[in-house]
């Protein structure tokens, strides 16, 4: 509540003088507490007017946080029919969308189809093992992530040094890596554990991003790499033999370019902005694309070892086939986690 007073010019003061005086005295003997003598009925009906405006704003904003947490209450507590309906309309928008993208890239990249009749059963027999241990490998790394971060082991490891925590994990990383393929195929034991160790290296250097995206988030992430995985390997599996196998060495010097960007932040200042977001883009969506072209290499060299150790050049060796197709689908799973997730801040 708050009063208005009005000024009264000095002469005027000065002519009701004795009057405020006696009033004053007179009010001295009857009354504890002064009374303001300019508090007229204009003042005191403005006084009401702005508590009865107070009022209505705290009622307004009650009211509307009432409606906010209503609208939340109803948002979060859908009718199961209306929710079965907009779920089945997300898979088939879906669906159409991934069989677009398939027809596209096929008919894009893979104009020239196998000229042997198709796939023979050894070649599509080693495939499918491939494809099976790199779903095995990446189921691995998921489950091996959400127990790090249901306990707590994640949230150790982001207290301590992040450098040594880094290049620690990095060097056990390849190093496990190197392990698995230096064994040889015969000798499984051995060369599924380490096929493990490494496993759970990567599911340790994904793990702290479990703990920043939401679920929702990370699911859309894996279904849009399982996607864009699948329509290249098709395309792979279904060209001409060895087709792609030349891009190899450019898919190299493209990884490292997008490697290099990676660091651009450590090196480069604060006060760069535009270099910082170039690199930053190249980081993200270059390495989307040079994954890809890893992905589709890949497939292809999957098929040539199939031929190669058909004729008996070279052992068979699933383990080895699938650390490479691994590698690929994390790299692509952690660039759409962020391209989500920067989509989600600027909406």
């Amino acid at each position: 509540m708050f009063t208005i007073t009005m000024r009264v010019g000095p002469a005027r003061l000065a002519a009701k003088a004795p009057q405020l005086a006696g009033a004053s005295i007179a009010r001295a003997f009857h009354q504890s507490a002064p009374k303001n003598s300019f508090f007229t009925s204009r003042t005191a009906s403005l006084a009401f007017r702005s508590n009865a405006k107070s009022s209505n704003n705290i009622l307004s904003r009650l009211q509307g946080a009432s409606r906010g947490y209503r609208s939340q209450y109803e948002s979060v507590y859908v009718d199961p029919a209306v929710r079965r309906k907009e779920l089945f309309r997300k898979l088939m928008i879906g669906g159409a969308i991934f069989g677009g993208t398939l027809v596209a890239v096929n008919a894009m990249f893979n104009r020239e189809t196998r000229d042997d009749g198709g796939m023979p059963p050894f070649e599509r027999s080693y495939l499918n093992r491939t494809f099976m241990h790199t779903g095995l490998g990446v189921g691995i790394i998921g489950l091996t992530a959400y127990q790090m971060v249901q306990s707590g082991f994640v949230y150790r490891i982001m207290v301590t040094n992040p450098w040594i925590v880094g290049i620690g994990g990095l060097a056990l990383s390849i190093g496990s890596m190197i392990a698995t393929r230096s064994i040889d195929a015969d000798n499984y034991i051995p060369k599924y554990a380490c096929w493990t160790v490494f496993n759970v290296t990567q599911a340790a250097l994904v793990a702290p991003l479990m703990t920043i995206a939401p679920p929702a988030l990370l699911a859309r992430a894996g279904l849009y790499t399982l996607a864009m995985m699948g329509s290249i390997s098709i395309v792979g599996a279904t060209a001409k033999q060895d087709k792609y196998m030349y891009i190899g060495g450019p898919l190299l010097a493209g990884a490292a370019i997008v490697a290099v960007s990676g660091f651009a932040p450590l090196i480069l200042p604060a006060t760069a902005v535009r270099t910082l977001a170039i690199t930053e883009s190249l980081w993200l969506y270059g390495g989307l694309a040079v994954f890809g072209g890893f992905t589709l290499y890949d497939v292809q060299k999957v098929l040539y070892h199939a031929r190669a150790a058909q004729r008996g050049i070279i052992k068979e060796d699933p383990v080895n086939e699938s650390i490479s197709l691994e590698l690929d689908f994390l790299n692509i799973f952690v660039r759409m986690v962020q391209i989500l997730m920067m989509q989600n801040r600027r909406k």
